[in-house]
């Protein structure tokens, strides 16, 4: 059985939304599944491993995103070639911006972006907040919360994870939220998003072990699933 390596990009700077809880959720349900599995935060200055089995990142504020903008272009060609390579990433919020081609502030200035995903994003004076419920087709619906400025517009709308019911999600214009390229997700969706949404991790785990997941037994995960399944349904409805 291989050696799992789950990497957290910018745990310090691009966590103000909880969504550390995306690394615990993968990490746990590996454990419970019997893998071994090594955490590795990286941040400004540190490499990416060559060996990483999933990278995910969260939100933070436009300063954080600023102070990481230099660091992230540097990653840029080792994360492009993970990702070419089917690497499974996910990235919310803040981190989402910036694998876009670039983020325009509100004071028009502008934040590259490395352009992994093909999107790009704008400063807005309002900020779409809320429970939010994403239709898709590969995992049914999505459920999250999101609080955002940015405004991100899709280079093709085939590029979306799924479709709002309202005017929320990547720009509250065109009912798409989220952006994709092969294995690497970008969203808005916090919660964090993994916790609600059982179809949606196990994809991301079943990428990492290379295979289907088989009917578990174990008391841990069936438990965890049963309250996921109470607490995405209690999500769904507040947001109608």
């Amino acid at each position: 059985m291989k050696n799992i390596k789950i990497v957290h990009l910018y745990p310090k700077e691009m966590n103000i939304y909880g969504d550390n809880g995306n690394v615990q959720i993968i990490y746990k349900r590996l454990e419970w599944l019997g893998y071994k599995t090594t955490l590795v935060n990286i941040g400004v200055g540190e490499n990416l491993p060559a060996d990483s089995s999933i990278i995910i990142g969260g939100g933070g504020q436009d300063a954080g995103q600023s102070d990481i903008a230099k660091d992230l272009l540097a990653k840029q060609k080792s994360i492009k070639q993970l990702a070419d390579n089917g690497v499974p990433m996910l990235m919310v919020c803040g981190l989402y911006q910036l694998f876009g081609h670039y983020f325009k502030t509100a004071n028009s200035g502008k934040i590259p972006g490395i352009g992994v995903l093909d999107a790009y994003t704008v400063a807005s004076p309002g900020r779409i907040i809320g429970n939010i419920v994403v239709q898709t087709k590969e995992w049914g619906d999505i459920i999250g919360y999101e609080n955002h400025s940015g405004r991100t517009y899709l280079a093709d709308e085939h590029l979306k994870i799924g479709t709002t019911k309202n005017l929320q999600g990547n720009n509250g214009e065109d009912l798409s939220e989220g952006c994709r390229y092969n294995n690497v997700f970008g969203t808005y969706l916090h919660g964090p998003v993994l916790s609600k949404n059982i179809l949606l991790v196990n994809y991301f785990i079943e990428q990492i072990i290379g295979h289907k997941i088989e009917v578990y037994e174990q008391d841990k995960l069936k438990i965890v699933d049963k309250l996921a399944v109470r607490a995405s349904a209690i999500a769904k409805n507040l947001q109608r």
